[in-house]
């Protein structure tokens, strides 16, 4: 059996991750793996950077020669779109020469999902296509008929989170019979088991009373107003200081906003790191702040870390795993009051009730397993085919 994945991204994103753990999922877990093919097809270069973390096992097929990614335009929606415009443009006859050569028996995708989907309709082979949708899509009319007029060539429609089952469901546009909710593998205990043995060593603070934020640092992780509801922290808990760990286009904008509120000597920007359980372990609490999420890695990552999370109640993601008040506290999206109002009650909580929360945290994190991820997959597959 041969399984592809297809996920073209221009930045650094969680989906990077899940694509890794969940193809090695497959190597791992299966009974006899020797008789399966995985493959990540790379469209323009981007998984150059990551081939140190991808098990030799599972093969990188290279759509172009060049590393293309380097050219693409970034930072902001519009160069974004612009980018994937033209990764559809420049893979287009590539993908559809490898899918009709190689004949992979799936293909799962995760990003430019439109491009997959056009080869349906004149692949010659018979590749099944598992789509991915993540989020709440708001489709325009001509979207919403692409997806509509091509949806009974999609194998499986898969979800992150139920909330975007049941809003797929709702739509009425795949047949209810294709869709199924499967977790992201997010979670690997011995993973997290070694990564807990680093230590901090690039803060020249003390490790005590840390708040901290992780993601990338663009509109979507709504990091301003995080730095602008922790000016007002310190002004009741002035011994705290805030941890920022992620880049993005929104970096410099930021940091002029610290400046701007003369906290510079409370808040440090670490960029990207790859093992944030160091950090999240000294932490205090973990806020994220963000305006959508699907599910939310890092909740996750922090559940784990036993770190109190206090989080936007936002579309999509945080509400599947935190119950408000009983594994960590929610707040109302983009709403400062109510996230002050929640670190108060975080503060008032005692030892014992915050233990509680975090040990219901780590239960709920359980569920997103890279083990649960392969047993769902394996009955998404389909029944008689399973993958053994």
């Amino acid at each position: 059996m041969k399984i592809y994945y297809w996920s073209p991204f221009i930045s650094k994103v969680a989906t990077v991750s899940s694509v890794i753990k969940s193809a090695e999922s497959i190597l791992k877990y299966s009974k006899k793996n020797s008789n399966i093919n995985v493959a990540i097809v790379d469209a323009v270069g981007e998984w150059n950077n990551y081939k140190k973390l991808i098990d030799p096992k599972i093969e990188i097929i290279n759509l172009n020669k060049k590393n293309i990614l380097n050219y693409l335009p970034k930072g902001g929606f519009l160069k974004s779109r612009i980018s994937y415009t033209l990764i559809f443009i420049l893979t287009f006859f590539k993908l559809l020469n490898l899918l009709n050569k190689k004949k992979p028996d799936y293909l799962i995708t995760h990003l430019l999902t439109s491009l997959p989907i056009f080869l349906t309709i004149i692949m010659k082979n018979k590749t099944k296509i598992i789509l991915r949708i993540s989020g709440l899509p708001k489709l325009n009319f001509i979207r919403y008929m692409f997806w509509k007029l091509f949806s009974k060539n999609i194998h499986k429609v898969t979800c992150p989170t139920i909330t975007t089952y049941k809003y797929l469901k709702k739509m009425n546009i795949f047949n209810k019979n294709k869709l199924f909710v499967l977790r992201d593998p997010v979670i690997q205990p011995h993973e997290f088991l070694e990564k807990k043995k680093e230590k901090i060593e690039d803060l020249n603070i003390v490790k005590k009373n840390l708040i901290i934020g992780i993601g990338r640092l663009t509109r979507q992780k709504n990091f301003l107003l995080l730095i602008k509801a922790f000016k007002k922290i310190l002004i009741k808990y002035p011994n705290y200081y805030l941890i920022l760990l992620g880049e993005g286009e929104q970096e410099k904008m930021l940091k002029e906003e610290v400046k701007k509120l003369e906290i510079q000597n409370k808040v440090f920007f670490l960029g990207y790191q790859k093992n944030v359980y160091k950090y999240l372990l000294n932490a205090d609490c973990f806020i994220l702040t963000s305006l959508w999420e699907d599910p939310g890695f890092v909740i996750l990552e922090a559940a784990l870390s036993n770190t109190l999370i206090i989080s936007s109640e936002c579309p999509n993601g945080p509400n599947e795993i935190l119950s408000n008040g009983q594994n960590g506290f929610l707040f109302k999206s983009n709403d400062t009051l109510d996230l002050l109002n929640k670190f108060d009650k975080f503060k008032e909580s005692t030892k014992d009730e915050l233990k509680k929360k975090k040990y219901f945290a780590k239960k709920q994190a359980k569920k997103f397993t890279q083990f649960a991820h392969f047993k769902s997959l394996e009955r998404i597959i389909e029944q008689n085919e399973k993958i053994n």
